[in-house]
């Protein structure tokens, strides 16, 4: 399982349904900012969000900073925002576009 929402644990189900989200927030902002080809933004998607099975002990890692942080990194680099201050913050069309699955309560 892994975390979610708030350190929230996670079944397998809702940890792919979030993967498959952020590989797709990931790509679309290497298309619009990278000028990636829709087929390579997927591929390098793919590559930054490998599927991890339960067992791995950071699995979770990846989804501790939004798509949008580490499609940045990935374009620009370690600290882009010092390079680029205007990417610190992804744009109001991105956030428009992030479509999340509302969580379930937490679990006890």
């Amino acid at each position: 399982m892994a975390a979610g929402e708030l350190g929230r644990r996670v079944n397998e189900e809702e940890y792919r349904a979030y993967l498959r989200e952020e590989r797709a927030a990931f790509a679309r902002v290497l298309e619009r900012y990278g000028s990636r080809t829709p087929d390579r933004a997927r591929a390098e998607a793919l590559a930054a969000y490998p599927y991890e099975p339960p067992e791995s002990p950071y699995r979770d890692l990846v989804f501790h900073d939004e798509a949008w942080h580490w499609a940045m990194l990935h374009l620009h680099g370690e600290r882009y925002w010092h390079e680029h201050p205007e990417l610190l913050h992804a744009p109001e069309e991105y956030e428009q576009r992030v479509d999340r699955p509302n969580p379930p309560p937490p679990t006890p």
